[in-house]
């Protein structure tokens, strides 16, 4: 027996054990057998990866540390005695084994996969070995059997609403931050829009991450409702209501691979949908030469894929393609974002008029959705929402209950701008090299970090004027933004 001590060591996504390598009953050949642990106390228990530690002033004989993760997730306090055993690998892993081996997986296996991953069960190469399995190919059948494992894995929201609406994108596009335009407008008009997003994980923010520069987004899945019979509407983060948990860990897999194939992205957006208790969804598809979409040809696959999944689910989906060529509005990052939210909700002249025609068309699709309103009306009653100042009210009301922030992050006080080389006209934008700028910059963990753009596609430019102003709030983030900037500005230009 061990009694376990809480060790303050990230080890996200994995549970990770640590021992002593001496004095802990255990010989160096145990060590190794006992790579994965189960560690348990009555009805509670954990699998996880088993670190040996050789500083012998972390633990005292007969403890065992875990991991930030791990002893969260087993939920016995300190000094609690447990039992540790050998893992034994997952039943599930012979599916795994035969999706490597090119057969198609059947709903049960599916389900078995998904539900140890949920369990933290699985171990990163294992998750890895999975996804690259399906993503050498995933019939329309496994797509639609993962969409609903993931879903049901984790907490399912219900509402006493007929209609509940929500607005989705693929990501990809910088600046792309309508939803924070779309749920106050459609509030306002009111229609029931519980908005939950992920954090970023290779954009420069998301959703959360900006909303959450005016207010709080962390809440249990009573308190999301409480606000959504309220305010007909929250922007929250999804994580901690525990919606398809299986998918964050699929993801923080995927995402340093690269993986993102358009049946795993149609599996990871519609299983959280459906999870959230959407009833009706407009789904953005940016299409663009540095999107995640590059051809008309991708995103009608892309498109005729959600539609058949979500008609399965009994989802109403309306798929809009649309410009994903370049960065949208002018701030990159949180804060950043945030100001051109509020400027598109204040009706500041200044405001980036992308961003609003965009949020306004987005709107406009979700509005349709209300039976009450005549045919083809959404985009003009989301704009008189818009000019009247319903949809602002209806924000500031949110950011209340929600809990706003009484002290607001700053842009970034270091800034560095990028200057043109020569004259011309900007003919393109690359979104991606100008998310990773951002990203080395600090965003979206430094709240204030990112970039402001300053020219557009179209617009004319002379040599040796500024491109755009990355921030910072440190000088190692400023340099390392600065140095992958001067590589490839990420602009091109024509004469």
């Amino acid at each position: 027996m061990f009694r376990i001590r809480s060790v303050a060591i990230d080890t996200y996504p994995e549970n990770t054990a640590f021992l002593p390598r001496n004095d802990s009953g255990y010989g160096a050949e145990q060590f190794q057998a006992l790579r994965k642990i189960e560690i348990c106390r009555g009805d509670s228990s954990i699998l996880a990866t088993l670190a040996i530690m050789d500083d012998e002033h972390l633990l005292q004989r007969g403890e065992i540390g875990l991991g930030e993760q791990a002893f969260r997730r087993l939920g016995l306090p300190e000094g609690t005695e447990v039992s540790i055993a050998q893992a034994k690998p997952p039943a599930s892993l012979d599916a795994v084994r035969r999706k490597i081996g090119g057969n198609s997986l059947t709903d049960a296996e599916i389900g078995a996969i998904i539900r140890d991953v949920a369990r933290h069960h699985y171990s990163p190469m294992e998750i890895a070995a999975f996804l690259v399995a399906c993503a050498a190919f995933m019939t329309t059948d496994e797509t639609l059997a993962l969409t609903r494992a993931m879903a049901d894995v984790g907490t399912k929201l219900t509402w006493d609403f007929p209609l509940v609406v929500d607005k989705h994108c693929i990501g990809g596009i910088p600046g792309n931050r309508t939803s924070m335009i779309v749920v106050p407008i459609v509030a306002a008009h009111g229609l029931i829009i519980p908005k939950t997003s992920s954090r970023a994980i290779t954009s420069p923010s998301g959703t959360a991450d900006t909303m959450e520069v005016l207010a709080n987004v962390d809440f249990s899945a009573e308190r999301l409702q409480q606000i959504v019979a309220q305010e007909n509407a929250v922007l929250a983060w999804g994580g901690r209501v525990n919606l398809s948990p299986a998918d964050d860990i699929l993801i923080s897999v995927e995402r340093p691979l690269r993986i993102d194939t358009f049946e795993q992205m149609v599996a990871s957006i519609m299983s959280k949908k459906l999870a959230a208790g959407s009833t009706h969804l407009v789904i953005d598809i940016p299409v663009g030469p540095s999107a995640k979409v590059r051809s008309q040809g991708e995103a009608v696959r892309l498109r005729k894929l959600f539609e058949h999944v979500a008609a399965q689910l009994g989802i109403v989906v309306d798929v809009v393609l649309t410009d994903g060529s370049q960065p949208i509005g002018r701030g990159i990052g949180p804060v950043l974002e945030a100001r051109d939210v509020m400027a598109v909700l204040r009706g500041d002249p200044a405001a980036p008029a992308d961003l609003r025609d965009r949020a306004l068309m987005l709107a406009g699709r979700v509005l349709d959705f209300d039976p009450a309103l005549p045919g083809g009306e959404g985009r003009q009653r989301a704009e008189e929402l818009l000019d009247s100042g319903a949809a602002l009210a209806a924000m500031e009301r949110l950011i209340a209950a929600q809990g706003a922030k009484t002290e607001r992050p700053a842009i970034g006080p270091l800034s560095h701008e990028v200057l043109a080389l020569r004259d011309g006209r900007i003919t393109a934008i690359d979104c991606h090299l100008i998310a990773r700028i951002a990203r080395l910059a600090g965003a979206p963990m430094e709240k204030g970090a990112g970039i402001d753009l300053l020219r557009k596609v179209g617009d004319p430019v002379q040599r040796g004027e500024p491109l755009y102003r990355i921030h910072a709030t440190s000088q190692t983030g400023l340099g390392f933004a600065c140095e992958l900037a001067s590589e490839a500005s990420g602009y091109s230009l024509a004469s």
